[in-house]
């Protein structure tokens, strides 16, 4: 295996063993996430990375030695060795109070008058720290914007939160209204 081999490697791994969240991947209950999202979390992680393909996991997949992933159809998981403390699961549930999303400055006009959208993902993704949000958001841009969400005012309003793990929940969607910029 060639160090970019072992480098893409590890950071599928943790991608798909460890920190989905921080990649912004949804992982269904059996641990698959879906190629095209990971392909796109893995080029914004690394500008080496900017014309990663499907190919290219494919053969990292089928030449590993310890075969720690599998693809099957537009699925991918990893084999073993999750340390992931739970599943986002879905489950509808109160939410913190406040709640943050980092995302790019550039989205920020979109956002104002669109509210947060899942875009091309089932769910909107929001931390419970400012941390991991600015983590989250430093991925697409070195100076991301903070949002805070009024969570506790939006639950009573109707709108649906999904528990996700420690640092991850989940929303259809959340309107402006309930937006601030931290």
């Amino acid at each position: 295996m060639t160090e970019h081999d072992v480098q893409l490697s590890k950071t599928l791994s943790h991608a798909l063993r460890h920190e989905p969240w921080r990649y912004e991947l949804e992982l269904d209950e059996d641990g698959w996430a879906d190629i095209d999202q990971v392909l796109q979390a893995l080029r914004e992680e690394r500008p080496q990375w900017n014309n990663l393909g499907r190919t290219d996991l494919e053969t990292l997949v089928a030449t590993s030695a310890k075969k720690r992933h599998e693809i099957s159809g537009d699925r991918i998981r990893a084999s073993y060795g999750h340390s992931v403390p739970g599943r986002l699961a879905r489950t509808p549930a109160t939410p913190p109070d406040v709640l943050f999303h980092g995302t790019t400055r550039r989205a920020l006009p979109v956002i104002e008058r669109d509210g947060l959208v899942p875009m091309s993902r089932q769910y909107v993704h929001l931390s419970p720290t400012l941390q991991v949000a600015r983590e989250v958001g430093s991925r697409r841009d070195r100076t991301p914007a903070l949002l805070q969400v009024d969570a506790a005012r939006a639950h009573a309003d109707g709108i649906a939160f999904y528990a996700g793990n420690d640092v991850v929940w989940l929303a259809d969607a959340v309107p402006a209204r309930y937006l601030s910029q931290h």
